[in-house]
């Protein structure tokens, strides 16, 4: 008893003493309690919706306006033709688009049927089944106002159609952002952890006595975990395609490029952890902090644009959300390099900043 005494009032000393666990004790469940719930959320809202307008009647801007007014949609664009709102989904700029027929009015009164046509971006299948299922609702109750208008027995046909992820298979939307998990665990995780273990060791105090630069140790540092992050890519897109039968619509190559630029960043962002820990544990602690943040706001469960706006703002500065939104669309929607430029330009900057950072913030005494 004696013994198991004297350690518990040492592990628990020297918790007391390490300010920077006791600060994430304390921060970490507030943070996470009562910020993510609001941003972390599978309820589908502002589904950008691109419409098509044919008829240009009552009826029509009536029931663009019940749509629009749900609460759920956004109005994206108005299209004059299907391949123009095409050209806005393939941009990412809209998820679904409501094409209403010439005649639409006239024909509800006439035939007591009127079809519409529903476009839906399946990438997200949740959130494409989602949107149409709100959809259906807000034109069911629709049809009970045009019953009454017209004194009718019509109804409104919706003729759907699936783009992108046809089977509504939601592996295709999981599996690569599964494999961006895995890499930012590598790139994050590892790198975190290597600094700080020489500082344990002791073998860091040699290494600072040499005339190796600072970026030459930081670059040195990064270059391991780099090749192992690419690896795993290799080996996951493998497994994706062995078991799921997963294989990029688009050039491989985007992804290798991307990934090069991403596993950069976010080893860097590692080597920062290391470089301002004093120990493994505390390494960790922070690490797991940053990362789970970085995966619930990256857009790997919850589509981003059904965040508040002031979580949509904060997703910009979360290097994870971009290459999520990169595998996804190559692997789904076969995204060229000049559709992903702007994630690419963005990923760079990243690289750039936390690396220039983990070279500063290293202090190499002699």
């Amino acid at each position: 008893m004696r013994a198991l005494k004297f350690l518990l009032e040492k592990e628990f000393l020297q918790i007391f003493r390490n300010k920077t666990i006791l600060r994430m004790v304390l921060f970490m469940p507030v943070f996470q309690l009562l910020i993510l719930p609001w941003a972390a959320t599978f309820e589908q809202k502002n589904i950008l919706l691109s419409v098509i307008d044919n008829d240009h009647s009552t009826a029509s801007r009536k029931l663009i306006q019940k749509v629009i007014s749900s609460g759920y949609f956004k109005l994206a664009d108005y299209s004059t033709s299907y391949s123009e709102a095409l050209k806005i989904v393939e941009r990412n700029q809209a998820d679904l688009i409501l094409e209403i027929p010439h005649d639409f009015e006239n024909t509800f009164i006439r035939e007591k049927a009127a079809e519409v046509m529903l476009s839906v971006n399946a990438i997200n299948g949740q959130k494409a089944g989602l949107g149409s299922s709100y959809l259906g609702q807000i034109l069911a109750a629709y049809n009970l106002d045009l019953k009454n208008q017209f004194q009718s027995s019509g109804k409104i046909i919706i003729k759907p159609y699936y783009m992108y992820n046809i089977e509504m298979n939601y592996r295709n939307f999981m599996v690569p952002g599964i494999l961006v998990m895995l890499l930012s665990i590598i790139g994050g995780a590892l790198s975190s952890l290597n600094i700080v273990k020489e500082k344990e060791a002791g073998t860091i105090e040699q290494i600072n006595v040499t005339p190796i630069p600072k970026y030459i140790f930081i670059i040195g540092k990064l270059i391991p975990f780099w090749g192992m992050g690419m690896f795993i890519l290799t080996l996951g897109m493998t497994i994706a395609w062995l078991i799921y039968g997963l294989v990029p619509s688009g050039h491989i190559y985007i992804i290798y490029i991307f990934c090069f630029f991403y596993l950069i960043a976010f080893t860097g962002l590692g080597l920062i952890i290391s470089n301002y820990s004093s120990t493994q544990q505390q390494a960790m602690f922070v690490l797991f902090f940053i990362i789970i943040i970085f995966f619930l706001l990256g857009g790997i469960y919850t589509p981003i644009s059904s965040m508040p706006r002031w979580a949509q703002i904060v997703t910009m500065f979360n290097p994870v959300r971009y290459f999520i939104e990169v595998i996804r669309l190559v692997y789904m929607k076969g995204s060229t390099l000049a559709d992903i430029s702007h994630q690419l330009f963005v990923i760079i900057i990243f690289a750039i900043v936390l690396n220039s950072v983990a070279i500063l913030s290293y202090k190499k005494t002699n």
